[in-house]
């Protein structure tokens, strides 16, 4: 089968296109024809590598997948060949002994498609047949693959982590990502008003699109005092920042007293030096979330097939073009998700 794979870790030119060995679906699992693959960030992070990531060469990444199944392992049941299904991301290897249930994105085993196994950068991919779920077939595959991940990260980071609330405010730091676009969207439907810091003029009127009720342009203003002032120096009840060491300071001095600082990410780099008086004199809680469990996910999804929330796909391109949708998102000029199709 044909993938989009590196065989060591590195930058952009690491990328091939070309054949490797097709997948079998081994007991417990489920082979799915991918048909549609939407790109994360997570992607690029796993391309360059990290200290104790190990992977068996060559990988290809993939987290959002929709497809067909193409064929069924030892001990599945309830699947038909050729049925239209979207891949849970998340997929837990330690089982709670008492439940006998994964226990999702707080296991110690818990990994992500495409990250530490191989994705869904590829004609095909098996994966453990309770992370697959049908869906619609008025949804077409892209519509499908684009919003898995960014959705579940997003709903758990707001409504379970940060336990957002209608009639409060949150800030989302970025418009351009997938999580962010889903975020705006989420929030909106929790009944929250939402404020949003976008990189530029047409990233700021995409958030607009999506109901953001502010958006603070930073290529034009300092978006903490702008954030700040729309609040009529309140703040935020909560600040979600996927930035990290450029933006943490600001999100902390723009959340409001007893609010909360939701972090899922770290694209401009992990270590931060941060003034600790602002979460005691401030009373602030710092939340990590990342990812979530199968719940969240058939939670969030059924949401996404009803209409209540919406896709946001900046290109679709094939998969043996994806050197150039790679090179697309590091670029920063994308709104949305990149989706390549096989």
């Amino acid at each position: 089968m044909k993938a989009l794979y590196f065989e060591k870790h590195g930058g952009p030119d690491q990328y091939r296109f070309g054949e490797v060995k097709k997948p079998d679906a081994r007991v417990g699992e489920v082979l799915v024809r991918v048909r549609a693959c939407a790109l994360n960030r997570l992607d690029i992070w796993v391309r360059e590598g990290w200290p104790g990531l190990r992977l068996p060469m060559p990988h290809w990444s993939g987290a959002d997948v929709a497809g067909e199944i193409a064929g069924v392992g030892e001990d599945v049941n309830g699947f038909r060949i050729g049925q239209r299904v979207v891949v849970d991301p998340g997929i837990s290897t330690v089982q709670d002994a008492y439940t006998g249930r994964g226990l999702d994105s707080m296991s110690p085993g818990y990994h992500i498609l495409g990250e530490q196994t191989r994705g869904g950068g590829a004609e095909f991919v098996a994966v453990p047949a309770c992370n697959i779920y049908p869906f619609p077939d008025d949804i077409d595959f892209p519509a499908a693959a684009a919003p898995l991940l960014v959705s579940l990260t997003a709903w758990r980071m707001l409504i379970h982590q940060a336990r957002l609330r209608a009639g409060e405010s949150v800030l989302i730091v970025g418009a351009g990502g997938g999580v962010n676009s889903m975020a705006i969207q989420i929030a909106r439907l929790a009944g929250a008003k939402v404020y949003v810091v976008a990189g530029n003029a047409r990233k700021a009127e995409g958030a607009a699109s999506l109901g953001a009720d502010a958006v603070v342009d930073r290529s034009r203003e300092d978006w903490g005092r702008a954030a700040y002032l729309l609040t009529n120096k309140k703040g935020v009840d909560v600040v979600v920042d996927n930035v990290g060491a450029a933006t943490l300071e600001t999100s902390l001095k723009t959340v409001s007293r007893g609010g909360r600082v939701v972090l899922v990410g770290n694209t401009s780099g992990p270590r931060v030096n941060v003034d600790l008086r602002y979460f005691f004199s401030k009373q602030i809680s710092l939340v990590g979330s990342t990812m979530g469990s199968h719940q969240d996910f058939r939670e969030v999804t059924a949401l996404l097939w009803a209409g209540k929330l919406k896709p946001v796909i900046d290109s679709i391109m094939p998969l043996s073009d994806g050197i150039r949708a790679y090179a697309r998102m590091e670029e920063g000029a994308h709104f949305g998700k990149i989706v390549l199709v096989p």
